[in-house]
Protein backbone atom coordinates (compact mmCIF):
# COMPACT_ATOMS: atom_id res chain seq x y z
CA UNK A 1 0.00 0.00 0.00
CA UNK A 2 0.99 3.28 -0.71
CA UNK A 3 0.86 5.85 1.95
CA UNK A 4 -0.50 9.39 1.03
CA UNK A 5 2.43 11.44 -0.75
CA UNK A 6 4.60 14.60 0.67
CA UNK A 7 5.51 17.44 -1.03
CA UNK A 8 7.73 20.45 -0.78
CA UNK A 9 6.87 23.99 -0.63
CA UNK A 10 5.46 23.93 2.85
CA UNK A 11 7.84 26.26 4.43
CA UNK A 12 5.35 26.60 7.65
CA UNK A 13 6.12 22.74 9.17
CA UNK A 14 10.25 23.75 9.16
CA UNK A 15 9.65 27.30 10.13
CA UNK A 16 7.75 25.59 13.46
CA UNK A 17 11.02 23.57 14.05
CA UNK A 18 13.72 25.83 12.71
CA UNK A 19 12.24 29.47 13.76
CA UNK A 20 12.77 32.35 11.37
CA UNK A 21 10.33 33.92 8.93
CA UNK A 22 9.67 33.35 5.20
CA UNK A 23 11.80 35.47 3.81
CA UNK A 24 14.86 34.18 6.39
CA UNK A 25 14.80 30.55 4.74
CA UNK A 26 16.20 29.16 1.11
CA UNK A 27 13.33 27.45 -0.36
CA UNK A 28 14.33 24.76 -2.69
CA UNK A 29 11.63 21.93 -2.42
CA UNK A 30 9.85 22.48 -5.10
CA UNK A 31 10.74 21.57 -9.33
CA UNK A 32 9.30 24.68 -9.89
CA UNK A 33 10.94 27.73 -11.89
CA UNK A 34 12.54 30.59 -9.72
CA UNK A 35 11.74 33.18 -12.37
CA UNK A 36 8.15 33.28 -13.46
CA UNK A 37 6.99 34.90 -16.46
CA UNK A 38 6.40 38.57 -15.76
CA UNK A 39 2.48 38.91 -16.04
CA UNK A 40 1.08 42.70 -16.72
CA UNK A 41 -1.40 43.53 -14.68
CA UNK A 42 -4.60 41.78 -15.40
CA UNK A 43 -7.73 43.42 -16.91
CA UNK A 44 -10.67 43.44 -14.43
CA UNK A 45 -13.13 41.69 -17.15
CA UNK A 46 -11.04 38.46 -17.04
CA UNK A 47 -12.27 38.15 -13.39
CA UNK A 48 -15.95 38.89 -13.85
CA UNK A 49 -16.96 36.91 -17.17
CA UNK A 50 -17.46 32.65 -16.18
CA UNK A 51 -13.98 31.42 -17.79
CA UNK A 52 -14.47 30.22 -21.46
CA UNK A 53 -11.38 29.44 -23.74
CA UNK A 54 -11.24 31.96 -26.50
CA UNK A 55 -10.45 31.01 -29.60
CA UNK A 56 -7.36 33.22 -29.58
CA UNK A 57 -6.25 30.61 -26.52
CA UNK A 58 -6.74 27.71 -28.41
CA UNK A 59 -4.80 28.44 -31.26
CA UNK A 60 -1.79 29.74 -28.83
CA UNK A 61 -1.94 26.45 -26.58
CA UNK A 62 -1.84 24.36 -30.15
CA UNK A 63 0.61 26.26 -31.83
CA UNK A 64 2.91 26.01 -28.23
CA UNK A 65 2.63 22.21 -27.88
CA UNK A 66 1.72 20.90 -31.50
CA UNK A 67 -1.38 19.63 -30.91
CA UNK A 68 -5.20 21.04 -30.69
CA UNK A 69 -6.30 17.41 -29.13
CA UNK A 70 -6.45 19.17 -25.34
CA UNK A 71 -8.13 20.06 -22.23
CA UNK A 72 -7.12 22.48 -20.00
CA UNK A 73 -7.34 21.30 -16.71
CA UNK A 74 -6.53 23.61 -13.18
CA UNK A 75 -3.42 21.84 -12.91
CA UNK A 76 -2.16 18.62 -14.12
CA UNK A 77 -2.92 17.61 -10.90
CA UNK A 78 -6.69 18.00 -11.52
CA UNK A 79 -6.09 15.56 -14.34
CA UNK A 80 -4.42 13.10 -11.75
CA UNK A 81 -6.96 13.05 -9.25
CA UNK A 82 -9.47 12.33 -12.14
CA UNK A 83 -8.29 9.85 -14.35
CA UNK A 84 -8.07 7.05 -12.65
CA UNK A 85 -11.78 7.11 -12.18
CA UNK A 86 -12.46 6.78 -15.92
CA UNK A 87 -11.43 3.28 -15.66
CA UNK A 88 -12.54 -0.04 -14.21
CA UNK A 89 -10.08 -1.37 -11.96
CA UNK A 90 -6.60 -2.90 -13.12
CA UNK A 91 -3.02 -2.89 -12.77
CA UNK A 92 -1.45 -0.25 -12.86
CA UNK A 93 2.84 0.24 -13.52
CA UNK A 94 4.44 3.31 -11.99
CA UNK A 95 7.96 3.87 -11.65
CA UNK A 96 9.21 3.51 -8.03
CA UNK A 97 10.99 6.34 -7.95
CA UNK A 98 8.88 9.12 -9.16
CA UNK A 99 5.98 11.66 -8.75
CA UNK A 100 3.89 9.91 -5.93
CA UNK A 101 0.43 11.21 -6.75
CA UNK A 102 0.19 8.99 -9.58
CA UNK A 103 0.54 5.89 -7.29
CA UNK A 104 -1.45 7.23 -4.60
CA UNK A 105 -4.32 8.81 -6.82
CA UNK A 106 -4.53 5.36 -8.56
CA UNK A 107 -4.42 3.24 -5.49
CA UNK A 108 -7.49 5.32 -3.97
CA UNK A 109 -9.85 4.44 -7.29
CA UNK A 110 -9.12 0.97 -6.31
CA UNK A 111 -6.58 -0.06 -8.77
CA UNK A 112 -3.50 -2.34 -8.01
CA UNK A 113 -0.44 -0.20 -8.14
CA UNK A 114 2.83 -1.94 -8.87
CA UNK A 115 6.15 -0.26 -8.42
CA UNK A 116 8.54 -1.21 -11.36
CA UNK A 117 12.25 -0.52 -11.87
CA UNK A 118 13.43 1.40 -14.77
CA UNK A 119 14.66 -1.94 -16.23
CA UNK A 120 11.11 -3.88 -15.90
CA UNK A 121 8.96 -1.68 -17.39
CA UNK A 122 9.36 -3.18 -20.78
CA UNK A 123 8.15 -6.60 -19.61
CA UNK A 124 5.38 -5.36 -17.44
CA UNK A 125 4.11 -3.87 -19.71
CA UNK A 126 2.80 -7.03 -21.77
CA UNK A 127 0.83 -7.34 -18.38
CA UNK A 128 -0.55 -4.14 -17.58
CA UNK A 129 -3.54 -2.18 -18.05
CA UNK A 130 -1.90 1.43 -17.84
CA UNK A 131 1.80 2.34 -17.55
CA UNK A 132 2.03 5.60 -15.83
CA UNK A 133 6.03 7.50 -16.83
CA UNK A 134 6.86 10.71 -15.92
CA UNK A 135 9.50 12.12 -18.72
CA UNK A 136 11.64 13.57 -17.82
CA UNK A 137 11.01 11.83 -14.02
CA UNK A 138 10.63 13.52 -10.98
CA UNK A 139 12.74 13.49 -9.06
CA UNK A 140 15.94 12.15 -10.78
CA UNK A 141 15.57 13.34 -14.30
CA UNK A 142 15.42 10.32 -16.32
CA UNK A 143 14.68 10.76 -19.95
CA UNK A 144 12.81 8.31 -22.48
CA UNK A 145 12.87 8.44 -25.79
CA UNK A 146 9.64 9.13 -27.68
CA UNK A 147 10.87 5.73 -29.43
CA UNK A 148 10.86 3.47 -26.55
CA UNK A 149 7.19 5.54 -25.37
CA UNK A 150 5.74 4.58 -28.66
CA UNK A 151 6.80 1.24 -28.10
CA UNK A 152 5.38 0.97 -25.02
CA UNK A 153 1.74 2.59 -26.22
CA UNK A 154 1.51 0.11 -28.97
CA UNK A 155 2.33 -2.94 -26.17
CA UNK A 156 -0.16 -1.63 -23.94
CA UNK A 157 -2.82 -0.18 -26.98
CA UNK A 158 -2.73 -3.50 -28.56
CA UNK A 159 -4.49 -4.85 -24.80
CA UNK A 160 -7.14 -1.70 -24.89
CA UNK A 161 -4.59 -0.07 -22.16
CA UNK A 162 -3.25 2.82 -21.23
CA UNK A 163 0.09 4.68 -21.79
CA UNK A 164 -0.10 8.23 -19.53
CA UNK A 165 2.96 10.03 -19.65
CA UNK A 166 3.39 13.56 -17.46
CA UNK A 167 5.59 15.85 -19.66
CA UNK A 168 5.16 18.67 -16.34
CA UNK A 169 9.22 18.77 -16.50
CA UNK A 170 9.67 18.62 -20.31
CA UNK A 171 9.50 22.27 -21.25
CA UNK A 172 12.68 23.14 -19.81
CA UNK A 173 14.73 20.58 -21.90
CA UNK A 174 12.67 20.78 -25.10
CA UNK A 175 11.76 23.51 -26.87
CA UNK A 176 11.38 22.09 -29.83
CA UNK A 177 8.70 19.94 -29.02
CA UNK A 178 10.64 16.79 -30.68
CA UNK A 179 10.69 14.47 -27.27
CA UNK A 180 7.16 15.33 -26.52
CA UNK A 181 4.22 12.96 -27.40
CA UNK A 182 1.40 15.70 -27.41
CA UNK A 183 1.19 15.39 -31.16
CA UNK A 184 1.04 11.45 -31.03
CA UNK A 185 -2.59 11.54 -28.35
CA UNK A 186 -4.86 11.39 -31.01
CA UNK A 187 -3.86 7.52 -31.09
CA UNK A 188 -6.40 5.28 -28.93
CA UNK A 189 -4.49 4.64 -25.43
CA UNK A 190 -2.36 7.78 -25.25
CA UNK A 191 -2.70 10.52 -22.68
CA UNK A 192 -0.29 12.93 -22.57
CA UNK A 193 -0.12 15.66 -19.14
CA UNK A 194 1.28 19.19 -19.47
CA UNK A 195 1.82 21.93 -16.76
CA UNK A 196 2.49 25.83 -16.91
CA UNK A 197 3.58 26.20 -13.12
CA UNK A 198 7.17 24.64 -13.59
CA UNK A 199 8.78 26.07 -16.17
CA UNK A 200 6.75 29.19 -16.30
CA UNK A 201 6.74 29.80 -12.40
CA UNK A 202 3.05 29.76 -12.36
CA UNK A 203 2.11 27.15 -10.02
CA UNK A 204 -0.40 29.41 -8.12
CA UNK A 205 -1.75 30.26 -11.61
CA UNK A 206 -3.19 26.28 -11.94
CA UNK A 207 -3.36 25.68 -15.83
CA UNK A 208 -2.31 22.38 -17.08
CA UNK A 209 -3.27 20.33 -20.54
CA UNK A 210 -4.61 16.83 -20.45
CA UNK A 211 -3.87 15.74 -24.54
CA UNK A 212 -5.55 12.67 -25.69
CA UNK A 213 -8.81 11.03 -28.00
CA UNK A 214 -11.72 13.35 -27.80
CA UNK A 215 -14.20 10.49 -26.88
CA UNK A 216 -11.52 10.51 -23.22
CA UNK A 217 -11.27 14.08 -23.01
CA UNK A 218 -15.07 14.58 -23.05
CA UNK A 219 -15.70 12.23 -20.10
CA UNK A 220 -12.57 13.61 -18.17
CA UNK A 221 -14.58 17.52 -18.92
CA UNK A 222 -18.08 15.30 -17.31
CA UNK A 223 -15.91 14.21 -14.40
CA UNK A 224 -14.34 17.34 -14.00
CA UNK A 225 -17.33 19.95 -14.13
CA UNK A 226 -17.69 23.04 -16.27
CA UNK A 227 -15.33 26.26 -15.49
CA UNK A 228 -12.82 23.59 -13.81
CA UNK A 229 -9.88 26.67 -15.00
CA UNK A 230 -10.69 30.19 -13.84
CA UNK A 231 -10.31 32.90 -16.19
CA UNK A 232 -7.22 34.44 -14.51
CA UNK A 233 -5.62 31.46 -15.26
CA UNK A 234 -6.54 30.99 -19.21
CA UNK A 235 -5.66 34.62 -19.48
CA UNK A 236 -2.08 34.10 -17.91
CA UNK A 237 -1.16 30.60 -19.94
CA UNK A 238 -2.76 32.66 -23.31
CA UNK A 239 0.53 35.25 -22.58
CA UNK A 240 2.85 32.49 -21.65
CA UNK A 241 2.60 30.05 -24.10
CA UNK A 242 2.88 33.10 -26.47
CA UNK A 243 6.41 34.46 -25.78
CA UNK A 244 8.70 32.72 -27.52
CA UNK A 245 11.53 35.27 -27.13
CA UNK A 246 11.00 34.87 -23.26
CA UNK A 247 10.71 30.96 -23.32
CA UNK A 248 14.00 30.76 -24.92
CA UNK A 249 15.53 33.25 -22.50
CA UNK A 250 14.30 31.30 -19.95
CA UNK A 251 15.63 27.69 -21.39
CA UNK A 252 19.22 29.65 -21.05
CA UNK A 253 19.01 30.51 -17.48
CA UNK A 254 17.77 27.61 -15.79
CA UNK A 255 20.29 25.31 -17.91
CA UNK A 256 23.29 27.98 -16.30
CA UNK A 257 21.68 27.82 -13.11
CA UNK A 258 21.39 24.15 -12.92
CA UNK A 259 24.69 23.42 -14.22
CA UNK A 260 26.43 25.81 -11.60
CA UNK A 261 24.19 24.12 -8.83
CA UNK A 262 24.91 20.64 -9.91
CA UNK A 263 28.55 21.27 -9.93
CA UNK A 264 28.71 22.61 -5.74
CA UNK A 265 26.65 19.38 -5.17
CA UNK A 266 29.22 17.67 -5.95
CA UNK A 267 31.86 19.72 -4.53
CA UNK A 268 30.66 19.35 -1.10
CA UNK A 269 30.04 15.86 -1.43
CA UNK A 270 26.07 15.45 -2.59
CA UNK A 271 27.30 14.74 -6.44
CA UNK A 272 23.63 14.38 -8.32
CA UNK A 273 22.64 10.95 -9.45
CA UNK A 274 20.16 12.44 -11.64
CA UNK A 275 20.21 16.07 -13.04
CA UNK A 276 17.70 18.50 -14.86
CA UNK A 277 17.81 22.23 -15.23
CA UNK A 278 14.85 22.64 -12.41
CA UNK A 279 16.10 19.70 -9.77
CA UNK A 280 18.94 17.77 -8.51
CA UNK A 281 18.71 14.78 -7.10
CA UNK A 282 21.26 13.81 -4.90
CA UNK A 283 21.41 10.40 -3.45
CA UNK A 284 22.52 10.10 0.40
CA UNK A 285 23.39 7.59 3.14
CA UNK A 286 23.20 10.28 6.18
CA UNK A 287 19.91 11.57 5.09
CA UNK A 288 18.57 12.52 8.84
CA UNK A 289 21.97 14.16 9.55
CA UNK A 290 21.46 16.09 6.02
CA UNK A 291 17.98 16.82 6.51
CA UNK A 292 18.85 18.15 9.93
CA UNK A 293 22.04 20.51 8.86
CA UNK A 294 20.45 22.03 5.70
CA UNK A 295 16.80 22.71 8.23
CA UNK A 296 19.39 24.53 10.63
CA UNK A 297 21.11 26.53 7.45
CA UNK A 298 17.47 27.30 6.44
CA UNK A 299 17.57 25.41 3.51
CA UNK A 300 14.70 23.71 2.37
CA UNK A 301 15.06 20.79 0.10
CA UNK A 302 13.27 17.82 -0.33
CA UNK A 303 13.88 14.47 0.93
CA UNK A 304 13.28 10.91 -0.12
CA UNK A 305 13.02 8.31 2.64
CA UNK A 306 10.47 6.36 2.18
CA UNK A 307 10.39 2.83 1.78
CA UNK A 308 8.09 2.55 -1.39
CA UNK A 309 10.98 5.05 -3.10
CA UNK A 310 13.91 2.47 -2.45
CA UNK A 311 16.52 5.39 -1.52
CA UNK A 312 17.62 7.56 0.37
CA UNK A 313 18.05 10.64 -1.56
CA UNK A 314 17.62 14.93 -1.41
CA UNK A 315 16.27 16.73 -4.25
CA UNK A 316 17.35 20.15 -4.84
CA UNK A 317 15.31 22.43 -7.20
CA UNK A 318 16.13 25.52 -9.04
CA UNK A 319 17.60 28.55 -7.54
CA UNK A 320 17.75 32.07 -8.75
CA UNK A 321 21.30 33.97 -9.43
CA UNK A 322 20.80 36.39 -6.73
CA UNK A 323 20.44 33.42 -4.32
CA UNK A 324 23.38 31.57 -5.05
CA UNK A 325 26.19 33.25 -2.87
CA UNK A 326 23.89 32.75 0.03
CA UNK A 327 22.92 29.32 -0.47
CA UNK A 328 26.28 28.41 -1.26
CA UNK A 329 27.45 29.63 2.31
CA UNK A 330 24.90 27.67 3.87
CA UNK A 331 25.30 24.66 1.89
CA UNK A 332 29.12 24.62 3.04
CA UNK A 333 28.22 25.24 6.15
CA UNK A 334 25.77 22.67 6.46
CA UNK A 335 28.38 20.06 5.06
CA UNK A 336 30.71 20.89 7.77
CA UNK A 337 28.13 19.73 10.06
CA UNK A 338 27.32 16.58 8.53
CA UNK A 339 31.48 15.51 7.93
Amino acid sequence: MHSAPRHGGNLRTLMANFGGTLADWIDCSTGIAPYSYPLPSMPVEVAQRLPHPSAEFEDVVASYYGSSAFLPVAGSQAAIASLPMLRRAGKVGVLRTSYAEHAWRWQLAGHTVITLNPDEIAYAAQHLDVLVLVNPNNPDGLIWSRETLLALHQTLAARGGWLMIDEAFIDAIDGSGANSLCADAEREGLIVLRSVGKFFGLAGVRLGFVFAQAALRERLAQQIGPWNVSGPALWAGQLALAERCWQAAQRERLAADGTWLAALLTDVGLPPRGSHPLMQFCPVKNIDQWGYALACNRIYARPFNTLDIGIDAIRFGALAVEQRTTFEQRLRFAARQVA
